[in-house]
């Protein structure tokens, strides 16, 4: 039955359900009186919404504390293994698959490194299934008790009614790659576990916001650094963020040549690909077939050599050039969305990391205007190389968090009867 404000008995206790278990998730344990004033509910409602979540195995006790003149008060936590999780971050350099717990413990890990340039979809469905079996094989695991499948790839993900999360990955060639879709025909998972697929800037961000240095702020942009460079704006109107191709920006017209196509984005100056190129294109060397992340490591190793080692000047000024482009391309999002923190991740942002911020801020500064920059902070994100998996496996989980910790079951063949929906929708909760 619908109250007046629309909302259904059940939508009422899924809400109960998903306050308690999110209080819990985050600042637990905590005892059944903390969690009145923690979520707004009444005793009684705080009691059957525990009762409930203990009989289905999500919650459990963590001990007991003294109470002032009364009996120790009984404190709950999120049972870590009600649940599980898998990440996957189909990155540049590598496809990672990760498994967690309910509480995000990492319970086994599988890397598949990636060639330069190869990202041919039948290798990437392939890395994704062989490492989601080996990861719940590793653990004993059994796939019924998955949550659900978060992957953060490179591109643009549409959702559509026919393929689900479709990938529009220019700067990858791929070109409406129905990704999900590949993976239910690929993947011996149950029917019920469903996929979350995104922006890998978004995952990453999606993290730092829970988890990370973007803990506490109301609006945030999180920077995905690598071979190409990405964003995800998080705003109280868009909560669970927003990835943006800020990495396709123009920043100078008729520029370099992108990988996306384009000519002068701020990726063919600011990511990881371009600014290796440009070393390379002045005489650095590097071994042939050196991957990025190697590569990267050298540069800075001939940038910023040892105490009493000449630097590298080819490779000092292509790195402070990147630097200015970085902090230039960080001034347009302070100008456009104003926020209060800036967090830089990715690979590439975690190998450059304190000895690069610096001169990025300092051009960042610069660069945008003096009010909003004077509000503004930017940080090195803090989760490490990690972040994009963990995002991706809190999209399963905050799915299932939105869900009052129930799991999706199978689609009915046809509406529910009617007297069951009423039925369901007066109980008590």
């Amino acid at each position: 039955m619908a109250g007046r404000n629309g909302r259904t008995v059940r939508d009422l206790r899924r809400a109960n359900r998903t306050a308690v278990l999110q209080r819990l998730y985050f600042d637990g344990p905590l005892s059944r009186f903390e969690l009145g004033p923690a979520t707004g509910l009444s005793s009684g409602s705080v009691s059957n919404v525990v009762a409930d979540l203990i009989a289905d195995g999500l919650v459990e006790e963590a001990g007991s504390v003294d109470s002032d003149g009364g009996r120790p008060r009984t404190l709950l936590r999120v049972a870590p293994g009600s649940g599980h999780m898998i990440g996957v971050d189909v990155g540049e350099t590598r496809v990672r698959v990760e498994l967690f717990d309910l509480t995000l413990t990492e319970l086994a890990r599988v890397e598949r490194p990636l060639a330069k340039q190869r990202y041919e979809v039948e290798v990437i469905v392939g890395h994704i299934r062989d490492g989601v079996d080996e990861v719940l094989a590793a653990a004993g695991i059994d796939p019924e008790q998955l949550l659900g499948v978060g992957i953060g790839v490179p591109g643009i993900v549409e959702r559509t009614p026919e393929h689900g999360a479709v990938v529009h990955g220019q700067t990858i060639g791929w070109d409406a790659v129905p990704l999900e879709s590949l993976l239910r025909s690929t993947c011996q998972l149950p029917d019920a576990v469903p996929y979350f697929i995104d922006n890998g800037a978004k995952t990453l961000g999606q993290a730092e916001m829970w988890f990370g240095g973007g803990r506490g702020a109301r609006n945030a942009i999180v920077v995905l650094f690598g071979s190409g460079v990405g964003a995800c704006l998080v705003t109280p109107e868009v909560e669970h963020g927003r990835a943006v191709e800020w990495g396709h920006l123009t920043v100078r017209v008729r520029g370099r040549r992108c990988r996306c196509g384009a000519l002068g984005c701020l990726e063919a100056y600011a990511g990881a690909e371009s600014l290796l190129d440009r070393w390379r294109d002045e005489g650095g060397r590097l071994p042939e077939g050196t991957d990025e992340e190697t590569a990267m490591t050298a540069m800075l190793a001939a940038a910023y050599p040892p105490e009493g080692t000449a630097a590298d000047p080819v490779a000092l000024a292509v790195l402070e050039e990147t630097a200015e482009y970085l902090g230039a391309g960080l001034s347009d999002l302070i100008n456009l969305f104003q926020p209060e923190r800036i967090l830089i991740g990715g690979w590439a942002g975690l190998q450059l990391g304190s000895r690069f911020l610096p001169a990025v801020r300092r051009h960042a500064m610069s660069y945008a205007l003096r009010y909003p920059a004077d509000k503004v902070t930017v940080e090195l994100g803090l989760l490490g190389p990690d972040a994009v998996t963990v995002g991706a496996a809190i999209l399963p989980l905050a799915d299932f968090f939105a869900r009052g910790g129930r799991r999706v079951e199978p689609e009915p063949e046809g509406p529910a009867p009617a007297w069951r929906t009423a039925l369901e929708d007066r109980a008590p909760h």
